[in-house]
């Protein structure tokens, strides 16, 4: 990953580790609710889900500087059981950070760094481009994927446990850097 480094003692990007999808979302949900309580401009995309919806048909992220739901699954057919992602919704939702991040962002949130990002696509130019304004950002990691985030974030990031506490204590750190910076 090119980028210049975020100045801190802690790594600029934070993942949040774990096999808790529904609990990572609800963790950064409330993270997302204190920071933008507290008058910072958040950008990045989120999961979205439609309660009751099948999972696969159900899958989009919203964009946090417009609210937009961007779909991020493919309609495999109705013989189908397996989910897909869709490669080119994807793409529309980085395209949306990457923009977003024109206008500034005091944290990005990824909603995930998945197996499309290790293998160099979907959100991977969005978290380039967080770096490169010098924004922190976080991300959720599934344990299977750890090598493959370590290749792609370096000493760039860091994995914290699911807990408020860790979370709390990283962005602490992170933005005490920012503003003696």
């Amino acid at each position: 990953m090119n980028s210049r480094a975020f100045e801190s003692a802690r790594a600029s990007i934070v993942a949040i580790g774990g096999a808790d999808s529904a609990g990572k979302r609800g963790l950064i949900d409330d993270f997302l609710r204190r920071r933008r309580a507290e008058g910072l401009r958040v950008v990045g995309v989120v999961e979205a889900r439609d309660p009751g919806a099948e999972a696969c048909a159900s899958r989009a992220v919203t964009d946090l500087a417009t609210g937009a739901r961007i779909g991020i699954s493919q309609n495999l057919g109705p013989g189908s059981t397996a989910c897909a992602l869709d490669p080119g919704g994807l793409a529309l939702a980085c395209a949306a950070v990457q923009r977003s991040l024109q206008q500034g962002a005091d944290l990005v949130v990824l909603s995930k760094f998945g197996k499309l990002e290790a293998g160099g696509g979907g959100l991977c130019d969005a978290f380039s481009a967080a770096l490169e304004i010098g924004a922190p950002v976080v991300t959720t990691l599934h344990p299977v994927l750890r090598g493959d985030w370590a290749r792609f974030a370096g000493d760039l990031a860091e994995e914290i446990a699911p807990e408020p506490q860790a979370l709390e204590s990283w962005w602490r750190d992170v933005s005490r850097a920012a503003r003696a910076a």
